[in-house]
């Protein structure tokens, strides 16, 4: 609270910003584990894959609704239409079958994507957002201690240090929210466009066995 007090009013603001920040982290670290699932990718891709060779298409849907997830409801999309049109369409040319497949697993992941891609920008834009609002408290600190040393006579030392504190005060705090909303942002990216990889790996993998069929 003293630092508050000695920064100025733009500290509660950039107090405020580094409490944001560390909420999307949360909301995001908690988010993700989510979409991953309950077992590994790995581990629950290779369940699903043998038992789609076996024709167990039943049980590779009820592994997705057990797994949960990204890559789970895409691979239950395309598992469910394909056993829709398996069962409703015998008389259908494989490769509509193919795109019909194809077609439910596109309008699944643009359902998924926008949930891993969540409060990204949010967490982008209060870096920068903190990165401004720390210079600002930095100019306005150094012009209280310039305005201490324009006084005729001997300068107000008590002013001129309480403007540079204030200046210091406002560049560490938006220093600080500016980085960790730069450092999380970039690791919330990159595990997203990982997640994004995984998902098209196995649908991938799954349409191709679907076209051996």
């Amino acid at each position: 609270m003293g630092m508050t007090y000695v920064g100025g009013k733009l500290v509660a603001l950039l107090i405020c910003l580094s409490i944001m920040v560390f909420a999307i982290i949360i909301e995001r670290a908690l988010s993700l584990k989510k979409a991953a699932g309950k077992q590994a990718i790995p581990k629950f891709f290779k369940k699903v894959i043998d038992q789609i060779r076996a024709n167990k298409i039943n049980d590779a849907i009820a592994s997705c609704d057990a797994q949960r997830g990204s890559v789970a409801n895409v691979l239950k999309a395309a598992l469910t239409r394909y056993q829709e049109i398996t069962v409703t369409g015998s008389s259908v040319d494989s490769e509509k079958k193919l795109v019909e497949v194809q077609r439910s697993v596109e309008e699944s992941m643009m359902l998924e994507t926008p949930l891993l891609e969540k409060n990204l920008i949010a967490l982008s834009t209060i870096a920068s957002i903190a990165t401004m609002v720390g210079l600002l408290g930095t100019v306005i600190g150094m012009i209280r201690a310039f305005k201490a040393l324009a006084q005729a006579g001997a300068p107000d030392a008590i002013s001129l240090a309480t403007g540079i504190s204030e200046a210091l005060i406002n560049t560490a705090g938006g220093l600080f929210a500016a980085i960790l909303g730069i450092v999380a942002y970039n690791f919330y990216v990159n595990k997203v466009d990982n997640f994004t990889y995984q998902i098209d790996e196995a649908n991938y993998n799954v349409m191709q066995l679907l076209k051996e069929k």
